[in-house]
């Protein structure tokens, strides 16, 4: 069976932790909650590894090159915000990365590709008519309507993994 490793991006941080920026670790932690055994059988397949960046976002590519380690690129599966989607869609598809992400970038040139599984949670919901720029609207916490919306994401988003 081959190992897949599912990297969660985010910035480090109990300031940011709810941050919409902050989607990739959010979702690697549901996942982190259902590898925990639930009655003696553990909920997630031994070949899925999750982990959780430890460094900023826009230096994201040094890390994932190291937890990567000899593993093909194309078993990585990396979690992150997405502002080209809306909040509360997501997609799963190998090389297709947003216009501007940071993060992303730097992961792109540690491994010399873009050749890898984005899983790109939306998290868009600004006012058409007063739209914050992206930038500073990535680093403001969900609100507590969005979350619940964020929620039914995380769930699916989780067992199609678990799945997969």
């Amino acid at each position: 069976m081959l190992m897949k490793l599912i990297v969660g991006l985010g910035n480090p941080g109990e300031e940011y932790s709810n941050n919409r920026h902050n989607v990739g670790h959010l979702v690697a932690d549901a996942l982190l909650k259902r590898s925990l055994p639930l009655r003696g059988k553990r909920n997630l397949p031994k070949n899925l590894v999750v982990k959780k960046t430890s460094v900023f976002m826009n230096e994201s590519g040094s890390e994932v090159k190291k937890l990567l380690g000899g593993l093909d690129p194309n078993n990585l599966y990396i979690i992150h915000d997405d502002l080209d989607i809306a909040l509360g869609g997501y997609k799963i598809q190998n090389g297709k990365s947003p216009k501007d992400h940071k993060g992303l970038e730097s992961i792109d040139e540690a491994l010399g590709t873009s050749d890898y599984w984005h899983i790109r949670i939306g998290v868009d919901n600004r006012d058409p008519k007063n739209r914050t720029p992206g930038k500073e609207y990535v680093l403001q916490d969900f609100t507590g309507e969005e979350k619940k919306i964020l929620e039914v994401v995380l769930k699916e988003i989780c067992k199609k993994l678990a799945t997969s």
